[in-house]
Order: structure tokens, then C-alpha cells, then sequence
């Protein structure tokens, strides 16, 4: 079922006040940051909000139910959390907006790869997260990701969201980023 556009601002003030990942700042300030930046480089609607929303599978992920078990914790495993809201996003914004969020995960890999310098910049939390979704690509695999329809939009959404990490840095609002989603919906069609 897809999410209304009011329903994901819900989520986002929701959910979104929570710390992200291991970063200093919730995930609301996160996406902000995110998508300011996004802005401010002059990119179109539809990538500002895949900026927005690129990490909103990890607040739907949230949603699922826990598990009572005597088992031992599992060891840390990816979330996926770049395929989880798909779903909730496809039919109501456009594949602009869809495959930059499908793809950000992979354009780290693809960064690690072919930016000397990049792997060693990323944050701790996002050097334990690269681990454990796949490490650097090799050459075969940079190349081919390059090829993907919006891999270049994908490679400058995860480079705002690494800087999208500062404490206390005011950016627009979510209403800013609310009339800018109803621009990427409209170009749904």
C-alpha cells in the first residue's frame, strides 16, 4: 500500500526523531540536511526528495513487529532498508525519485571504489554498515552500476548523505521539502 504524501511527513515527524543509526542527529535532521544540500547544488524535485526519503526504509523497518525467542542475538546483518520503502513510495512518486533511493547503498560501494579517499572520509557508522552490505565493488561491479538508469543522480545523493550528518545545522523545514514532494508527485504521471 502506498503512503499518501501527509502520511510520509507523519512518519518523518514520527518515527523521524529518532537517533540515526549511529550518527549525533535523528533521522528528520538527517533527511533535512540531506535534502538542503540536495537543493542548494541545484538538482531538480525529484532528486531532493529521493534525498528526503532516501533512508526511510529504516523507519519502516521500525514498524515490523519483534520477535519473542530464547536464541541468541543474531550477528548484525543489512536491513536493506534502500528496498523496504519502495513499495510504500512506487505508484505515488516517479522512478526519479525511486531508483536514487534503490541505488544510494550501491553508490557508496561504487564511491569506495573508484574515490581514493572516499572509504576512509565515510563515519564509523557508515564504514560498519559498508561491511556488512557487500564492501567496496570491484571493477567489473563499479562499471556496471555506472550503466544503471539515475546511477550518476545515486552517486550525488550519497554524497549529501554523507555530509548530512551536522549537529544543530538548521535547514528548511518539512513543510519546505512537503510542497517540494507534491512537485516530484505531480511529475508522476
Amino acid at each position: 500500500m502506498a503512503l499518501t504524501v501527509n502520511e510520509i511527513v507523519q512518519l518523518l515527524q514520527g518515527r523521524g526523531q529518532q537517533q540515526y543509526g549511529g550518527e549525533a542527529i535523528s533521522q528528520l535532521d538527517h533527511a533535512l540536511q540531506c535534502a538542503d544540500l540536495a537543493e542548494r547544488a541545484g538538482e531538480n524535485a525529484e532528486t531532493v526528495v529521493s534525498a528526503l526519503l532516501h533512508d526511510l526504509g529504516h523507519l519502516l523497518g521500525d514498524e515490523r513487529p519483534a520477535v519473542a525467542t530464547s536464541r541468541p542475538a543474531s550477528p548484525p546483518h543489512d536491513d536493506l532498508h534502500q528496498y523496504i520503502a519502495l513499495p510504500f513510495l512506487r505508484g505515488v512518486f516517479p522512478a526519479a525519485v525511486l531508483s536514487p533511493i534503490c541505488l544510494h547503498v550501491d553508490a557508496k560501494r561504487y564511491l569506495c571504489a573508484t574515490q581514493p579517499g572516499y572509504a576512509e572520509a565515510l563515519s564509523p557508522a557508515s564504514v560498519a554498515s559498508l561491511a556488512l552490505q557487500g564492501g567496496p565493488f570491484d571493477a567489473a561491479q563499479a562499471e556496471a552500476f555506472m550503466r544503471l538508469p539515475f546511477a550518476s543522480e545515486a552517486v550525488r545523493l550519497r554524497l549529501y548523505d554523507d555530509q548530512a550528518k551536522v549537529v544543530g545545522l538548521r535547514t528548511p523545514t518539512l513543510d519546505h521539502f512537503t510542497t517540494v514532494m507534491e512537485v516530484a508527485c505531480s511529475h508522476n504521471v
